[in-house]
């Protein structure tokens, strides 16, 4: 029995460590996938209007410079609806003193739902939304001053339902563990999505979205009861045909942070693993027209199911192989997934050297060491996140879990787009 466990992973995380490894470097496996990775060149024109939500929750600290930056936009038509808690009197009033400041512009809508998160917040603002467009931003966001040109052109020139922006987490340096956070969302958001997008089944990212208003209000807006709303909301937009654009230039991303503590990064995980397993519980993707998009759909809202195993399957393995009575062959087995996870390990550091180019940070050989050293460490915090997710949504456990944010990624941006 213990020998055939042994094949039975071997085989199963070999198959799923190199379609990891495959959809990792969707978009540069030609130089042409990557150039189509970024938002066409706009042609000057300000034809769509923008209605801005930007949920704020205890957020004082970084909320006031995100929606002043906001407003250095070189786009002409938008509005900035701020959602704030009816509990939440600190950043109220942060919302009110900027509502004062742009009064022609800013709309402050007060969240009064007993229970509180982020998609009941949307909703709330959604009977207020007068654009064309609707986009999402996080309160700690900062936002590239010609990023809503080239989203307005981008709806025009694609015949786009939705457009979905690149997110990056810039501040590589604060923790062992942000490298490992920075460059998932490189690869997520580069590449990932755009596979996605390509086959019509996308889990949109969770801010720096941008969705027609009337298809969002036909949709019902965000599922006030999912703790992955941006990941329903792409589900049912998918199974409804949506066309959905996703675009990442290093220059226009929306920069922010990785989660200031190990534990808010557990937390946040855990958010988003019970998100994706709430969403494959709802069936939505059973909708999807095509066998491919329904096994694409699966194979991904599973994952938090999949990364709780390995952390658990992985090093008891390699601890049977090394000290368990088995054979020899069935030892050199229980090893074969590491040639796919070393492979993702060596493209991992390249694109760290490609990152550190694109967003003009200085790599040093200590973070390489940390990519290498912190590797396995980082794989048993995601398992841990997986696994509590699994054990929460098994018990019924949906509370959302707020990530605290401190500021670490705003730096000074250029005010053009090199583009």
């Amino acid at each position: 029995m213990t020998t055939f466990l042994i094949v039975f992973f071997s085989v199963f995380f070999l198959v799923f460590s190199a379609i990891t490894l495959w959809w990792t470097m969707h978009a540069w496996r030609t130089p042409e996938m990557l150039a189509a990775t970024r938002f066409p060149e706009p042609d000057g024109g300000h034809e769509l209007t923008f209605s801005l939500l930007v949920p704020a929750r205890h957020e004082e600290a970084v909320l006031e410079q995100t929606v002043e930056n906001l407003f250095r936009s070189t786009h002409a038509n938008f509005e900035v609806i701020i959602i704030v808690g009816h509990d939440d009197p600190g950043t109220a009033a942060v919302a009110r003193r900027l509502a004062e400041r742009h009064r022609d512009r800013v709309i402050v809508v007060t969240d009064t739902n007993e229970h509180k998160n982020k998609p009941r917040a949307l909703n709330t603002a959604l009977p207020y939304c007068r654009g064309d467009v609707v986009g999402v931003f996080d309160a700690e966001d900062q936002v590239h001053p010609k990023l809503l040109e080239h989203v307005d052109h981008a709806f025009r020139s694609t015949g786009a339902d939705v457009v979905q922006g690149g997110v990056q987490l810039v501040n590589l340096h604060s923790s062992w563990y942000s490298l490992h956070n920075c460059l998932e969302y490189y690869f997520w958001f580069r590449s990932r999505l755009h596979l996605h997008a390509r086959h019509r089944f996308i889990p949109l990212g969770g801010n720096t979205i941008f969705v027609r208003t009337e298809l969002l209000q036909r949709a019902n807006g965000w599922d006030g009861t999912c703790l992955a709303e941006d990941c329903d909301l792409g589900v049912r937009l998918s199974a409804r045909g949506a066309k959905v654009v996703v675009a990442y230039d290093p220059a226009l991303v929306t920069r922010e942070e990785t989660p200031s503590s190990l534990l808010g990064l557990i937390k946040q995980r855990t958010r988003w693993n019970q998100g994706f397993l709430q969403v494959y519980r709802k069936g939505e993707w059973r909708k999807l027209s095509t066998f491919g998009q329904r096994l694409l759909a699966r194979y991904t809202l599973t994952q938090p199911f999949v990364q709780a195993l390995s952390g658990v399957a992985v090093p008891v393995g390699i601890a049977v192989a090394l000290f368990g009575n088995v054979s020899a062959l069935v030892a050199m087995l229980s090893f074969v997934p590491l040639a796919p996870m070393l492979s993702n390990l060596a493209f991992q550091a390249i694109a760290l050297r490609d990152f550190g180019i694109q967003y003009g940070i200085r790599i040093r050989f200590r973070d390489y060491v940390r990519l290498f050293v912190g590797a396995f460490p980082y794989m048993l915090v995601l398992a841990v996140a997986a696994l509590r997710a699994a054990i929460r949504e098994y018990t019924g456990r949906k509370n959302w879990e707020l990530t605290r944010h401190v500021g670490a990624h705003l730096v000074q941006q250029p005010a053009r787009a090199d583009t």
